[in-house]
């Protein structure tokens, strides 16, 4: 067993090169966004083999991250703060996945927990996300002066006049990293964190938990914790440079092994009242439809990480393919209505084996495509909606999400298997460095998937059709 270590230092050179323009003042304009985020993705594509075989703690990838102003990207709406909405984070974190998808799982969770106290907060009782701001100019998404019974902080919590931060608003103006999650991965022991009053004012953090993605490398954690082990579940923000944090990073993973995973123990780490974001209600039918869309969102936005790996690596092999380096067709494409007669063709590109090949992996991408812009428009609505979101059209964007995820999951699973079997043969002077790495699209979309159950999302969504049952709150991604 390895002992945790402590967190460590967070390196500077994320200023050095920083935009002349602080993210939190850029436009929202798409076709900014677009080029920065295809500038960045083609700068990792250039060496994300090296830097998924030297398998380190992706410092060097937040700082690119950083440096494109990616981070800050969904600001809340308002005066001097015009970020962009779902959709754009959706396609950033799609496009920089197809070219490093652990860097792409960094940001899906980081957008996901930015929003952490407008899913959970008393903000989100007043003003639903992307209204108007007030009439004094002033940001609809900051917090009103004493937080909304109930919404807040729990009855027992100790008293505060201080309301939470607006934690999107903070995360552009400090240029803040996040990472966490609101409650354990599966299989994990429960309750992992225990959270007691403190002596004075707030909370004080212990415990050990597991998280997917970003523990070694962030600036603030988002973590879910239920006082005394039952009750409602406060959300709260804890910084990692903490003396009584630790992290123990996780080495030996299969894929995504640059997404900065590890297990974070908390020591006696004090909680002020103003870092409680928010809490969720321990009676699922007292949950607000719209607080349940946190979930949804981070699902969606891992289902674009997987879309991603998808068609990066089709568009990478198709780039060997047309140079001529790809291997012979595989021998089960042979169906006995195409007679393989290599004389019959005049080259790579003219291989009807290899043709047909291609031609069914564009089409799986194609497909899971299709779904998740669907998914991706629904849940965008719902976000919009705010406070107003109904069950029925909560429960409508999870099936949405659920038929995405087990598209994609299936699609990419399978493409980055026959990629293998068309491209990375074990034979040219690639050999001796593991071949053109075709592996790791493979073993990134294994590890990406595999805590997703299928056979779950696949009864849900028949439930649904079926009987029009709704499928459990959960915040459980």
């Amino acid at each position: 067993m390895s002992t945790p270590r402590k967190s460590p230092k967070r390196p500077a050179p994320r200023t050095t090169s920083a935009p002349a323009v602080h993210p939190v003042d850029r436009p929202a304009d798409d076709e900014i966004w677009r080029r920065v985020t295809r500038e960045l993705a083609d700068d990792l594509a250039v060496d994300a083999l090296a830097r998924d075989r030297a398998g380190k703690a992706p410092f060097d990838e937040v700082a690119r991250l950083q440096e494109a102003g990616l981070p800050a990207l969904l600001t809340a709406p308002g005066p001097a703060r015009r970020g962009a909405d779902w959709r754009a984070a959706c396609a950033v974190v799609r496009e920089i996945a197809a070219a490093d998808s652990s860097v792409g799982e960094l940001l899906a969770h980081h957008y996901a927990l930015s929003w952490s106290s407008r899913f959970f907060g008393p903000a989100a009782e007043e003003h639903p996300p992307g209204s108007a701001p007030d009439e004094d100019g002033g940001d609809p998404t900051t917090p009103a002066e004493t937080p909304t019974p109930g919404t807040g902080r729990t009855a027992d919590a100790p008293h505060t006049a201080r309301p939470p931060l607006a934690l999107d608003v903070c995360t552009a103006e400090e240029r803040w990293l996040l990472a966490g999650g609101i409650e354990p991965a599966r299989g994990e022991a429960e309750p992992g964190l225990t959270l007691t009053p403190a002596a004075g004012d707030g909370w004080v953090l212990d415990g050990r938990r597991s998280f997917a993605s970003g523990v070694t490398v962030a600036d603030r954690l988002v973590v879910g914790v239920r006082p005394g082990g039952t009750g409602d579940l406060l959300v709260v923000l804890v910084d990692p440079a903490h003396p009584g944090v630790f992290t123990d990073a996780g080495t030996d993973r299969v894929g995504q092994r640059l997404a900065g995973a590890g297990t974070v123990t908390f020591d006696h780490v004090p909680v002020a009242p103003e870092h409680v974001l928010g809490t969720l209600p321990h009676d699922e039918h007292a949950v607000a439809p719209f607080a349940t869309l946190a979930p949804l969102a981070l699902r969606l936005l891992l289902v674009q990480v997987g879309l991603g790996i998808a068609e990066g690596a089709l568009a990478e092999a198709r780039d060997i393919s047309r140079a001529g380096q790809a291997g012979p067709a595989p021998a089960d494409l042979a169906d006995g209505t195409i007679v393989a007669d290599g004389s019959a063709t005049g080259g790579v590109g003219d291989d009807p084996y290899l043709l047909l090949a291609y031609g069914e992996l564009a089409t799986a991408a194609h497909a899971a495509a299709a779904v998740v812009e669907r998914a991706t428009d629904a849940l965008a609505r719902g976000l919009l909606a705010g406070r107003s979101l109904g069950p029925e059209e909560r429960a409508d964007i999870a099936v949405l999400v659920a038929a995405a995820e087990t598209v994609t999951g299936r699609a990419a699973v399978h493409i980055t298997t026959r990629i293998l079997e068309l491209v990375d043969t074990g034979t040219g002077p690639d050999t001796r460095g593991g071949g053109p790495g075709f592996d790791r699209f493979w073993r990134n979309a294994r590890a990406l998937t595999a805590p997703t159950q299928a056979a779950h999302r696949l009864r849900d969504i028949g439930d649904h059709y079926l009987n029009g049952t709704h499928a459990r709150l959960t915040l459980r991604a």
